[in-house]
């Protein structure tokens, strides 16, 4: 047989009592007495056969057998809020919170975002810039869309994309100051979106690792180094997810047909609670839709690509994505 659970208004006095570590805040938190709350913290303690708090003037402890009992009723009222909330939120109307790489929001989801308004007129959209990965615990946040290698822990995570790195410079930039071989980059700033590691790798592909001994900025992130080259300050590393509008649109042009895998990749993530949610659901099933049109109709490749090959042949130049 079962083993029978302690009532339910014992355990939300415990509960709130170990947070507030008073029950006097307790007791204001559930609209009860004072002496109500330590009515059930006894029913509760005697119900176990422990003790749960020890009792210091105005304060509470949570005694050893407390400390052990908490997390587990904490994360029990936790999923019975989340299904709750869950439950009484409209599947295609309210309000969406979305939290997304700078980048791939301003260049990619933006100018697609009028397909999911036209799909959904009624949900409200917050959008944050951000590729941090706390946003993923923030009760504010209820989807992130991250750029980084897929550790995170305790969440619900698909890999969204992958993706392709390669240079990019604006066409008047290069008109005056050409680009025929990779040599010619030490005639230019070298625009960074990391800490160095993408530039590293297309270098080492490209047999030119010296040219970073060049001019270089450091500039926070990919969007930041994507809007410095499009205004000319230099060439940066377009991405075959981002570049492509910008390519299209003759705002970019990317000289070298070498294009190396990027370091990680874009990931769609959100709390283990919110992948239920129906207005969560909807939201990452039009991401991934809009990513599948996105690569059916990708663009053609740019001409006047500088073909660079490396020096084994086993390690030809693939065409980049753009």
């Amino acid at each position: 047989m079962a083993k029978r659970l302690p009532p339910l208004n014992p355990l939300r006095a415990f509960e709130a009592t170990a947070r507030h570590a008073s029950l006097t805040k307790a007791a204001s938190e559930l609209n009860v007495t004072h002496g109500a709350i330590s009515h059930q913290i006894k029913a509760l303690e005697q119900s176990l056969g422990v003790k749960l708090f020890e009792r210091t003037g105005q304060r509470v402890k949570l005694t050893p057998h407390g400390a052990e009992l908490l997390p587990a009723v904490s994360t029990a009222f936790d999923g019975i809020a989340a299904a709750t909330q869950r439950m009484t939120r409209p599947a295609s109307a309210g309000t969406l919170s979305v939290s997304c790489v700078p980048a791939l929001l301003l260049l990619w989801m933006t100018p697609r975002l009028g397909s999911f308004m036209a799909q959904y007129p009624d949900i409200r959209l917050t959008l944050i810039p951000s590729n941090d990965a706390k946003d993923i615990r923030a009760p504010q946040v209820d989807v992130c869309v991250l750029y980084g290698d897929g550790s995170w822990t305790d969440c619900w995570m698909r890999k969204w994309s992958g993706l392709e790195l390669f240079p990019v410079v604006s066409p008047t930039l290069i008109n005056n100051r050409p680009i025929r071989t990779c040599r010619d980059l030490a005639d230019h700033v070298i625009l960074h979106g990391d800490d160095g590691r993408e530039w590293h790798t297309w270098l080492a592909a490209a047999d030119g690792l010296d040219l970073e001994r060049g001019r270089r900025h450091h500039l926070g992130d990919a969007r930041t180094a994507i809007e410095a080259a499009v205004h000319g300050h230099g060439v940066a590393l377009g991405d075959s997810v981002t570049a492509s509008m910008l390519l299209a649109r003759g705002l970019l042009v990317a000289p070298f047909s070498l294009s190396v895998p990027a370091v990680d990749d874009f990931y769609v993530v959100c709390r283990n609670e919110m992948r239920s949610a129906p207005i969560v659901q909807l939201f990452v099933d039009w991401l991934f839709a809009e990513k599948e049109q996105a690569d059916s109709r990708a663009d053609a490749p740019v001409a006047g690509r500088i073909g660079i090959r490396r020096k084994r042949p086993a390690l030809r130049v693939v065409g980049a994505k753009s």
